[in-house]
């Protein structure tokens, strides 16, 4: 079963609880068929609302707003969903306390329910205010089996997942730049997903991601959204312009001293192409030089090691977006997508670097998995 099989039941579930209850408190209006085409109504509306939410990957629900509005609708599905669940455990106890039962332990039951339901609501409200723009920047140094002995030192800066649009203003965007400009990396890498979906400022995006100045320039890949928005051509062209060069399906070589880097990179390889990942790469990997791929999604790093790549930097996970830590393992959408979420991963030789990214998508919300600039040095192991 897909987790989007799983959330969709649970929402449903949810709906057809809340339901149930505003007709036994509304039981006294001797009103039901009103009530029950009113609820109907609503219900559509809902549905109407969550379809929005896939504005971003569909272009027949693609109209101003439609993000916005399927964002409003998948946090209250969420957020019902947990306080029908909450009320029911609140329920299921008090209905074991007898006569007994002091007032004050009645009391305090009722104030623990409402808590439990009223948390969510705090820790989205936390999620959508402070640490969806509460940024950092993540610097950290990479050993390397057989790196060269020129790039040990390399100073990589990543950019990833930016994704301008309603929910990430160029203003909140150009700050974060700014705080990126005073790396002063030798090279910098953009591993897609510049904006959202149609309609979002993608030259705004190319314009502040050209303020970030380095050596040997900047260089990227395209991610999902700029091929659900139909712009992969459009963002090719408008990077170029502002000096940036997007590598689909393509290589080039950096000389730093005496040693060779080629920089490969692909286009979004899908999750549901996973027997075809990297079929066309083979031919991007340079015997001899020290080979950097940059794929926008990281679940291709088992096929990339075995083609020969020393190093894969990757996004689109968001580091989870909504990550909560229970007994010490981390709990988040991506993980029922890829095991490669955030941070380092390697096999043998073969390392990949997987940043949480600037942006959101779906819900501006972040949990336990705030955006990120990356500064990574390469060191010879």
């Amino acid at each position: 079963m897909s987790f989007d099989t799983i959330v969709v039941a649970c929402f449903v579930l949810g709906q057809w609880r809340l339901a149930v209850l505003f007709l036994r408190w509304a039981s006294r209006w001797h009103a039901r068929r009103p009530l029950l085409f009113a609820i109907g109504l609503f219900e559509l509306l809902v549905a109407f609302g969550y379809a929005c939410d896939y504005a971003e990957v569909d272009a027949w629900l693609a109209f101003r707003g439609a993000a916005v509005l399927g964002a409003i609708t998948y946090l209250f599905l969420a957020l019902s969903a947990f306080a029908v669940a909450a009320h029911a455990v609140a329920g299921a106890i008090g209905k074991h306390l007898d006569a007994s039962t002091s007032k004050g332990r009645r009391r305090a039951l009722a104030i623990a329910g409402k808590t439990l339901i009223a948390a969510p609501i705090a820790t989205v409200g936390y999620g959508a205010l402070i640490e969806r723009t509460n940024f950092e920047v993540r610097e950290t140094d990479l050993p390397l089996a057989a790196l060269p002995g020129d790039l040990d030192g390399l100073r990589i800066l990543q950019l990833s997942d930016i994704h301008l649009s309603a929910f990430l203003s160029e203003r909140e965007l150009a700050r974060m730049i700014g705080a990126a400009c005073e790396l002063r990396p030798h090279i910098v890498f953009a591993t897609g997903d510049f904006i959202s979906t149609f309609g979002d400022p993608l030259e705004a995006c190319m314009r502040q991601l050209a303020r970030v100045k380095s050596d040997a320039g900047m260089f990227g890949c395209l991610g999902n959204h700029e091929r659900y928005a139909g712009v992969e051509e459009e963002a090719t062209m408008l990077a170029g312009h502002y000096g940036i060069r997007v590598l689909r399906g393509a290589s080039c070589r950096l000389r730093f001293g005496g040693s060779v880097l080629n920089l490969a990179g692909v286009d979004y390889q899908a999750f549901s192409q996973k027997k075809h990942y990297l079929s066309d790469a083979e031919g991007l990997v340079e015997p001899g030089a020290y080979n950097v791929l940059l794929s926008h999604n990281p679940d291709v790093f088992p096929v990339a090691a075995r083609l020969g790549f020393g190093l894969v930097l990757a996004g689109h996970t968001h580091g989870g977006q909504v990550n909560v830590e229970i007994l010490d393992q981390s709990l988040n959408p991506a993980r029922f997508y890829t095991p490669y979420v955030r941070g380092l991963y390697r096999i043998g030789p073969t390392a990949e670097y997987v940043t949480r990214g600037i942006g959101t998508v779906g819900i501006p919300v972040r949990l336990g998995a705030p955006p990120e600039i990356t500064l990574i040095r390469l060191r010879k192991a």
